[in-house]
């Protein structure tokens, strides 16, 4: 299994679409461990690009901070779960908690009408 995080400075960006790089982690899920951690710069920011990218890639799940519905239908278009509302953290200590069940998330910051007035 492939776990993407969205980061800024190597910490999970409050929104996807604006962060510098994706943490791609390769987790082994039975034994709940990491195998293997990569910090990938994505490709320009464009709609329908990063789903697309990341799929192909091989990941199957995406945990960030925020992201718009449009976002959301598209990377479940490309077979990719989507987790939002994940605090802020380093990408290794957010996976570690969603392979324990113990990811708290709140509520999507897209969803605030000025979330996207303040970036």
């Amino acid at each position: 299994m492939k776990i993407a995080i969205p980061t800024v400075d190597g910490i999970l960006c409050p929104h996807f679409g604006h962060c510098q790089q994706f943490a791609v982690l390769d987790i082994d899920p039975e034994n709940k461990s990491i195998n293997k951690t990569e910090m990938l710069t994505p490709p320009a920011h464009e709609p329908g690009v990063l789903p697309s990218w990341l799929s192909q890639m091989g990941c199957n799940l995406i945990i960030a901070g925020g992201m718009g519905g449009r976002a959301i239908d598209m990377f479940q278009q490309n077979g990719v779960k989507v987790v939002i509302g994940a605090p802020n953290g380093k990408p290794e200590d957010v996976v570690i908690a969603y392979m324990n069940g113990e990811l708290t998330t709140e509520s999507n910051p897209c969803d605030e009408p000025d979330f996207h007035d303040n970036k």
